[in-house]
């Protein structure tokens, strides 16, 4: 029996095989897609970090986020007690949010492109960090002013179970095992499909140690 490449207990990474899988009528896993630019990614979200830190966000409800979050471009993500929606500030800094590399915004509209989504220019890349335990509950993506963007997501670290849906919570989600290089892109009538993350595993990654990093580009403006 061949193993499987994408067992989540494998002690050692798989060395990925660049392929489309499709998992919705307009929703695509792009298996390693950017491997090639790794090293350039991961420099450009070191000098994110030290100048817009990781924080666990407030939700409207009071519960804090399991999850570590930041970003970068002209708009970014916040949640607190009176909501989400989308800055220019971080308001943990008072500054504008650091600007969008420009590696993140070519990566972010080739895999457009790769999907079939033509044009696609993020203004906002939301930066998640998990370590082993955290977990993102299902939820639809709908802060943004339009939907006619898709959702365009980076899995960087350790691997993760993605979570699609349906358009109801409670529809039944496919489980989609998420490796270092993946990307996951969703638009136009998948666009406000339910989607999360079951709780990281515990182990190491050989570049990121023990955490997975998500970044999800959006049109958000």
């Amino acid at each position: 029996m061949q193993p499987n490449p994408f067992d989540l207990f494998s002690d050692h990474e798989p060395v990925q095989q660049p392929r489309n899988e499709q998992i919705g009528e307009q929703s695509w896993v792009l298996r390693g897609f950017a491997l090639p630019r790794i090293e350039s990614l991961l420099t450009q979200l070191a000098a994110i970090l030290a100048a817009a830190p990781l924080r666990h966000m407030v939700t409207p409800g009071g519960f804090s986020m399991s999850v570590g979050t930041s970003s970068c471009g002209a708009l970014g993500w916040i949640t607190d007690r009176s909501g989400y929606r989308y800055t220019r500030v971080d308001p943990l800094s008072g500054l504008p949010w650091p600007p969008m590399p420009t590696v993140f915004a070519e990566l972010a509209h080739a895999a457009a492109e790769r999907a079939g989504f033509a044009d696609f220019h993020a203004d906002s890349c939301l930066i998640n960090r998990y370590v082993p335990g955290a977990k993102m509950s299902l939820h639809q993506d709908k802060d943004e002013k339009a939907y006619a963007a898709p959702i365009v997501s980076l899995s960087l670290g350790l691997p993760a179970m993605f979570l699609f849906g349906g358009f109801a919570r409670s529809d039944k989600s496919q489980r989609i095992p998420l490796l270092h290089g993946d990307m996951v892109v969703w638009g136009g009538v998948d666009r406000l499909r339910f989607h999360g993350v079951l709780p990281i595993r515990h182990g190491r990654h050989p570049q990121l140690g023990e955490q997975r990093i998500n970044l999800t580009f959006r049109l958000a403006g």
